[in-house]
């Protein structure tokens, strides 16, 4: 595709704009639905639309459709900006290496593949083979693979598959030495993954919904099952549920010795609750964690009877503690690694005493060595401003991490914790696209109450800022999300068409902590708005655009941000 001029964009944008002015969409179903909150009336005439198997529901998304595809077929550079994207799409995407039972797995889409291929082999210098190929588990793409789940022996992996975009989730099971599946299969699981002890697993399931309601059923009454394999699912055993707690959703945890089985539950809070019960004795009863859903819990393994807890607790900005098998509860706990600056974001144990954990510092990710005693050895420096992910083990010290930022797709690393050093393992190579001739730059700006919000800019090598750059402002602003930087091949056509991508981190996101995330939330919620359109002015003022060139978007919970702005 050769790179569209400003002036062909800016007159075929104003050819779309008058052809939108004249759109005529359809009426959508309504009612006089009016509801009382604390003596205030709040009308809600789209109440309808809520029914979404109703038949005046599917004839007006139908009709909606026909209007979109109507103004989308007469944009003029359509065909190009496809032919483009179809290039900048079709790269090798690697993912990090993880090793089990004497293997290497990893994904790998080749191109273009709906779905990454799991692959793995003996030695990561030989041609591997193909374990699960997902674009495989149907014949028009609607079965998504996500997730599998290793036995802790290697010998057998559950995954999860989600048909046509449903939340529902089936779990199928495969010997790894064969690679055949075996003859069980769960239904009408949901919000869950599987948890191996011996030769089972525990898994998360709603009760099975009425017949002709299945995607418009209420979750109610979330529980744990044991299946052991060989059994139908109807001998399933219960193994967890709160009757009297409708609405709160569980999920299993078991460490690698099968010792314990911890059990999560969340969804009426900001965090979770936690449970743990013995393995070994058959009898033994529950024994309480963390009692409220007031903090985020997550035990991240346990070793020669230490439990090891990333949380909140205590800390808005995470830190890292430790419990005792024999007497778990939370005013037992011990700090190992207290709060710091930065928000701790991911630990990874490598080989028997060491551990690697994540930083997010002003919405970019640092790593660090420290020992299973929590004295920090060192930073990792990693190739530049970016986010990382890394893969390891207790069991052996191979350490890998996946490296990217705006600019540079996902590059794989090798690291050696004795050596510190890093080494690359795989990169991405983009047809016709150059990482050089492109700059991130971070810039922090007021909002409407003083407080400095940061945001990340994007754009092409060169770029004047005379006020006439298109600007493709992103924000989402919630559910204590991070924003951190992440290559998009999409955006680099806007790029390489002399845009800029601005990503603006918002109150009610994660990057500094539980403090920032309930500066955005409740009463609070319009400190989101205020950062999104201080955003906006900081392009405008410094130059950067004009209001005529800037477009703002975002996604899920960023679509009431858009909309209120």
């Amino acid at each position: 595709m050769k790179s569209l001029s400003l002036a062909t964009l800016t007159s075929a944008f104003c050819i779309m704009a008058s052809n939108a002015q004249s759109l005529k969409y359809p009426v959508a179903p309504s009612d006089n639905t009016v509801d009382t909150y604390f003596g205030v009336s709040v009308p809600d005439p789209y109440r309808p639309l809520e029914n979404d198997t109703a038949a005046a529901t599917a004839a007006w998304v139908e009709a909606e459709n026909a209007v979109t595809r109507a103004y989308l077929d007469k944009i003029p550079f359509r065909d190009d900006i496809h032919k483009r994207l179809t290039a900048l799409f079709d790269y090798h995407k690697h993912g990090l290496p993880w090793k089990k039972n004497g293997w290497y797995y990893f994904y790998e889409n080749d191109g273009l593949r709906n779905q990454a291929v799991l692959y793995r082999t003996r030695s990561l210098d030989k041609a591997p083979e193909v374990f699960l190929d997902p674009n495989t588990l149907s014949d028009d793409g609607t079965v998504a693979l996500t997730g599998v789940f290793f036995s802790h022996d290697g010998r057998h992996a559950a995954y999860t598959i989600s048909r046509s975009g449903s939340d529902w989730t089936e779990i199928y099971v495969m010997d790894t030495d064969t690679k055949q599946l075996l003859p069980d299969h769960i239904e009408w699981a949901k919000f869950t993954g599987a948890d191996w002890q011996g030769d089972g697993f525990y898994y998360s399931a709603y009760p099975a919904p009425e017949k002709g309601k299945e995607f418009s059923n209420a979750n109610e009454n979330h529980r744990i099952y044991f299946h052991r394999l060989g059994t139908p699912q109807s001998d399933d055993i219960l193994v967890y549920e709160e009757p009297d707690q409708p609405l709160k959703f569980f999920s299993a945890s078991v460490p690698d010795d099968e010792s314990v089985i911890f059990v999560s539950g969340s969804g009426q809070g900001l965090g979770n609750t936690l449970m743990v019960r013995s393995l070994a004795d058959k009898d033994a009863q529950w024994k309480v964690m963390s009692p409220t859903q007031d903090y985020e819990v997550a035990v991240l393994d346990v070793i020669d009877g230490t439990i090891y807890i990333y949380t909140n607790y205590g800390a808005p900005r995470y830190r890292l503690m430790t419990a005792t098998l024999d007497n778990p509860a939370m005013d037992q706990w011990k700090e190992l690694i207290p709060e710091q600056k930065g928000v701790l974001t991911g630990v990874d144990f490598t080989g028997p005493d060491r551990m690697i954990l994540t930083y997010n510092t002003d919405a970019s990710n640092h790593a660090y060595v420290y020992t299973l005693e929590g004295r920090r050895i060192r930073e990792i420096q990693l190739p530049s401003i970016g986010s990382v992910g890394f893969s390891a083990s207790r069991k052996h010290p191979e350490v890998f991490y996946a490296f990217t930022s705006f600019a540079y797709p996902s590059a794989l690393y090798r690291y050696d914790v004795d050596k510190n050093e890093s080494t690359l393992y795989r990169g991405s190579d983009i047809k016709g696209f150059n990482p050089d001739d492109y700059v991130t730059e971070q810039v922090f700006y007021p909002s409407a109450d003083g407080t400095e919000i940061p945001m990340f800019l994007t754009y092409k090598k060169g770029l004047r800022r005379d006020g006439s750059n298109p600007v493709y402002l992103y924000g989402y602003g919630g559910f204590n999300i991070s924003l951190n930087p992440s290559f998009s091949a999409q955006r680099i056509l806007w790029l390489e068409n002399g845009g800029i991508y601005a990503q603006a981190n918002l109150r009610g996101g994660g990057e500094y902590g539980e403090e920032w995330h309930l500066a955005g939330t409740k009463l609070n919620k319009l400190n989101v708005f205020n950062d999104f359109i201080a955003a906006a002015e900081y392009m405008i003022d410094r130059g950067w655009t004009n209001p005529g060139l800037l477009a703002i978007e975002g996604g899920s919970n960023g679509g009431l941000l858009v909309g209120a702005t």
